[in-house]
């Protein structure tokens, strides 16, 4: 089976995902007998490139890379996204371009053009999964394609298949866990001594954190995770957005807060959380003192994790938690979208 690829969007994880891809490229045909070329490619600011004949990938990364355009490596004039999904002649689209954690846009009018084209969709982009979960796996169901997007929380940690494949029918009472790695990250090195500006600046001089760090900062990012897991998981009757995710970030935590904290035998966390009240969820992003009692007392540095409840388990918290180092950074979302794909190219 040969499978035409399209990226819109080709940043970091994008670029990861195309490096898993060609060091997996022998297993993939050895044991899949799975093949593949990339055959379009959307950016924000190194243009587009489509080719149904395969684009050169190590020339795409190149040029990227060095801040080239990858107009000469298109065979089509193409001049926005939309296009290159709709020439690509792709089999699989990944939709990884930035999040937009209001609306959902462009991503969300991305997967349904590539959907309506009849391709299968991954993604990275949380957006797609809060603004327009409903109405794009109806779509997808409509078209006999596949929509994941394992990668949007967690990274490469399994967690929405682990429902999907080992917890069937099992409804979702609760969970609560530490969803975004920045802003753990910041507060572990506050404890260790650091100013909050000086902990943002090590997160961006990793890579974690962005040059304008407030979606982390400020809990949207959480507030979106919390969000996608309530739509997805919980099936919450009316769209679930960032916005009615009660919201508090971490600037006003002072080193002096840390110290009090710490001599007191707890520590800060920014704590997401979400609980079914009647027929109603009520979600929370807020900073919480917890004591070494907690389970997300020993969640330190870049590590993220999150503790479920549900029926058929009612006194028993399942925990996926990513080990020190791990960000959810490009090349473990990458592996979620790998994952994915995958998964699709095997079971469909």
């Amino acid at each position: 089976m040969h499978c035409n690829l399209c990226f819109i969007g080709f940043g970091n994880v994008a670029r990861a995902l195309v490096r898993l891809l060609e060091r997996k490229r022998r297993l993939l045909q050895s044991q899949h007998g799975i093949t593949y070329s990339l055959t379009g490619i959307a950016t924000g600011s190194h243009g587009f490139a489509v080719n149904p004949q395969g684009i050169d990938v190590q020339l795409a990364l190149e040029k990227v890379e060095s801040g080239k355009s990858l107009s000469p490596l298109s065979t089509f004039q193409v001049s926005d996204s939309l296009a290159v999904i709709r020439h690509s002649n792709a089999h699989v689209m990944f939709e990884n371009s930035p999040v937009n954690h209001h609306t959902g846009q462009p991503a969300v009018a991305h997967v349904r053009a590539a959907l309506e084209a009849g391709q299968h969709v991954i993604t990275a982009n949380k957006g797609t999964v809060v603004h327009g979960y409903r109405e794009l796996t109806a779509l997808a169901k409509s078209k006999g394609k596949k929509f994941l997007f394992e990668s949007t929380v967690l990274g490469g940690s399994p967690l929405f298949s682990l429902f999907r494949e080992t917890l069937p029918l099992a409804e979702l009472h609760s969970f609560k866990g530490i969803l975004n790695a920045t802003t753990n990250l910041i507060l572990s090195r506050m404890e260790s001594g650091e100013t909050f500006d000086e902990a943002v600046k090590y997160c961006q001089s990793i890579g974690i954190a962005e040059t304008d760090p407030s979606a982390d900062v400020d809990g949207w990012d959480a507030a979106i995770k919390v969000a996608a897991l309530v739509t997805v998981l919980m099936d919450a009757s009316q769209p679930f957005t960032p916005q009615d995710v009660e919201r508090k970030g971490i600037r006003e935590i002072t080193p002096g807060m840390i110290e009090q904290a710490k001599a007191s035998g707890k520590r800060y966390k920014l704590v997401c959380s979400a609980e079914r009240v009647g027929n109603k969820v009520k979600a929370r992003v807020a900073p919480e003192l917890v004591d070494s009692s907690s389970p997300l007392y020993g969640i330190m540095n870049s590590s993220s994790g999150v503790a479920f409840r549900t029926d058929v388990l009612p006194d028993y918290s399942i925990t996926v938690t990513e080990r020190e180092g791990m960000s959810g950074g490009p090349v473990e979302t990458a592996y979620g979208l790998f994952a994915d794909f995958v998964n699709i190219v095997t079971r469909h």
